[in-house]
């Protein structure tokens, strides 16, 4: 293992978020295995949320039970290995409310919770099995939401 590889391991763990993925890895009935750089592979995630094939907790990448073998899609496999500087990058644990704002900022403009988040696009869109969505103006945007939160109400006024 590189140095840089040791030294996200240790942030990761000192920032609590691979302690934390290997909880979530315990209570889910992964199975464990060591991976490249240092990761660690938890294969046959099952619970239903987050809704993704793959998705990393510090040191700590999960895998749904359809990727039997992350070896063998070493793009994904890479783009979760960002996520996880990510973490180094946030101090641990404050990378999920920034990713989860990441999220809200994509959905504002694309509709699409990756395209325009942060965190997606510096770990690679195409990677990570997302298509970048085109972007709409903020304005568009505000309107779509505010007739979509309203759909019964054709007097014009606020519902109460």
């Amino acid at each position: 293992m590189q140095t840089r590889h040791a030294l996200r391991a240790v942030l990761n763990t000192v920032n609590l978020a691979t302690p934390v993925g290997l909880i979530m890895a315990a209570v889910s009935r992964c199975d464990l295995e060591w991976g490249p750089e240092g990761l660690i592979l938890a294969k046959n995630y099952r619970p239903r949320l987050p809704i993704a094939g793959a998705f990393t907790v510090g040191n700590v990448i999960f895998f749904r039970p359809h990727f039997a073998e992350p070896r063998e899609v070493p793009a994904l496999l890479a783009h979760e290995a960002r996520h996880s500087w990510q973490y180094v990058a946030c101090l641990g644990l404050p990378f999920f409310p920034l990713y989860f704002a990441g999220v809200a900022w994509s959905l504002l403009r694309t509709g699409d919770p990756a395209s325009r988040n942060p965190f997606e696009r510096f770990a690679g869109l195409q990677a990570g099995g997302y298509r970048e969505q085109p972007t709409r103006s903020l304005v568009a945007a505000l309107r779509s939401r505010q007739h979509s939160s309203h759909p019964h109400n054709t007097n014009g006024r606020r519902p109460l």
